[in-house]
């Protein structure tokens, strides 16, 4: 048992030292919950996929045939929801099919302003099929369309001194990326999937799409986008306060 201490002991004070190195050799790699004790594997998570791949590199993307079912985790729709404001609202939103819906984007850009679901529509879109890695353990294969979260920022203006994107959900949680991932041409508000408009269970209207990322940064029924200068963890309604990593690079 002494033994088996010991070398497990060294496995990991060799991986804590190699972690530092890392993050030492590139502190701009560092991510926004550095410092925090208990998000270290956020640190070598966040430094590793960031000094490891380009900056813009694709995930892989699949075939029609390869499309596999895809089951909806979580909420599946908010109309059902125990908060009456949030049901109301939704039930409200999905009765007019989401024509009174609107995304605001607002924070560090020089014309916050709102967005209809048409006009989203009307911006350059993209279509990828990409395989979504549930953080509880099981994937799936479904195509996205929808615009690129660039073209929504190009379209307001981001200013140079911002540093990240927080985004909120009608169903009242909210989590945020940095610019790489935010930039990426693989991030996408996606409206459709399977060649459809995007279904209640999945988010609709709008969903945001991480590629880089585990399936729980791609919240459901986003209704919010606000461009930040500094972090903010989002507070109770964040992923941080709710026990969830930052950082889901995968």
């Amino acid at each position: 048992m002494k033994k088996l201490l010991t070398r497990r002991t060294a496995i990991v004070a060799g991986l804590a030292t190699a972690g530092g190195l890392l993050l030492a050799r590139t502190p701009r790699l560092l991510p926004p919950t550095y410092g925090n004790l208990l998000r270290l594997g956020d640190n070598l998570t966040y430094a590793a996929q960031r000094m490891l791949l380009p900056g813009q590199s694709l995930v892989k993307e699949y075939s029609y045939a390869d499309l596999t079912s895809f089951p909806a985790i979580g909420t599946t729709n908010p109309a059902t929801s125990e908060n009456s404001l949030i049901a109301d609202e939704y039930q409200s939103l999905q009765q007019d099919g989401f024509r009174n819906w609107q995304l605001s984007v607002e924070g560090s850009v020089a014309r916050p302003r709102t967005f209809s679901l048409a006009e989203l529509k009307q911006l350059p879109s993209r279509t990828q099929i990409t395989r979504h890695t549930c953080e509880e353990g099981w994937s799936a294969i479904g195509q996205w369309t929808g615009v690129p979260l660039r073209s929504v920022l190009d379209a307001v203006g981001m200013l140079s001194s911002a540093r990240f994107v927080a985004y909120s959900s009608l169903d009242d949680w909210t989590d945020s990326i940095d610019l790489l991932d935010a930039l990426h041409p693989q991030t996408i508000l996606a409206y459709g999937m399977n060649g459809r408009d995007l279904p209640v269970p999945h988010g609709a209207p709008l969903r945001l799409r991480v590629e880089t990322q585990l399936g729980a940064k791609s919240i459901k029924y986003l209704n919010r986008l606000v461009v930040l200068d500094e972090f903010d963890d989002g507070g109770l309604r964040g992923s941080i306060q709710n026990g969830w990593a930052w950082d889901m690079g995968i």
